[in-house]
């Protein structure tokens, strides 16, 4: 729901609608969403609770994620008292008692771990969250928050596309499988690079997309959130288009059967050398 905050009530609705309808269940939105570097923080929000306050239904048929700690103009903050603050104004926007996950946005460090699992043991102990998880920490961030912690964290958020490998190999997805994390990987599609690649890496990758995309009768953009849905950590592509035909188009995922030569295929390309 990053670009959530251009649409009126009724395109909103209609996004969503389309969504659910394509058998999307999880919405991924966040207090900073909307904000364009002097205003607009918190509308992805109010725009998704002007969308409930019409049409209530749609709440009970989503898991709702939301997340807080990006603080402009100063950068991150995940001290008790802010995270208290940001969910609760999350929360009135929304208009919602309760999200089914809250996410550190971004690791503040400035922040001891103790402080912030303090904080999102709060957030559960009130209602107000159903389950915690963390966005664009790295596996030593994770392990620290994780330990002391007295509640599980039930995901971690990073980038992740054929044109965004590190969490392949940097122990993100090893670690998620290790604690049972769910992966919502962001910016699946390589910000929009894997849809009108402009280089040589980029070209190379959609040439075996494609390739994938003309035998399974899909398009690149479903192949590609198969592609990364294929991964044992069971990655969960965070899909950000804003037209309902592009929407309609994610059931195809489901539908896509890789062996292991194409996927392997995929990632070859995506490296632009040989796998040692």
């Amino acid at each position: 729901m990053w670009r959530f905050a251009g649409a009126g009530i009724d395109e909103g609705r209609r996004l969503i609608e389309a969504a659910l309808d394509a058998g999307v269940t999880l919405f991924d939105t966040a207090d900073i969403y909307g904000f364009d570097g002097s205003g607009g923080f918190g509308d992805a929000e109010a725009l998704l609770g002007q969308v409930f306050a019409e049409s209530p239904g749609l709440r009970d048929r989503m898991v709702l994620a939301t997340k807080g700690g990006i603080t402009p103009p100063v950068p991150y903050d995940s001290s008790p008292a802010y995270l208290a603050h940001a969910l609760d104004a999350s929360l009135a926007r929304l208009g919602v008692d309760q999200v089914d996950l809250y996410q550190i946005h971004r690791p503040d460090l400035l922040t001891h771990p103790q402080e912030a699992a303090r904080a999102l043991e709060d957030a559960v102990t009130a209602g107000k969250v159903r389950a915690v998880g963390v966005s664009n920490y790295t596996p030593d961030q994770v392990r620290a928050l994780a330990a002391v912690l007295t509640i599980p964290l039930a995901s971690h958020q990073p980038e992740f596309s054929p044109l965004h490998l590190d969490p392949l190999v940097n122990g993100v997805f090893d670690q998620a499988m290790e604690l049972d994390l769910a992966i919502l990987a962001w910016s699946p599609l390589g910000g929009g690079r894997l849809g009108d690649p402009q280089d040589a890496r980029g070209q190379a990758v959609a040439t075996v997309l494609d390739r994938k995309a003309a035998e399974s009768g899909a398009s690149r953009a479903a192949v590609i959130y198969s592609w990364i849905m294929a991964h044992p950590a069971r990655p969960i592509p965070i899909v950000g288009t804003q037209k309902v035909e592009r929407i309609a188009e994610l059931g195809q995922a489901h539908a896509i059967a890789w062996s292991r030569q194409d996927w392997y295929d995929v990632l070859v390309a995506a490296r632009g050398e040989r796998l040692p």
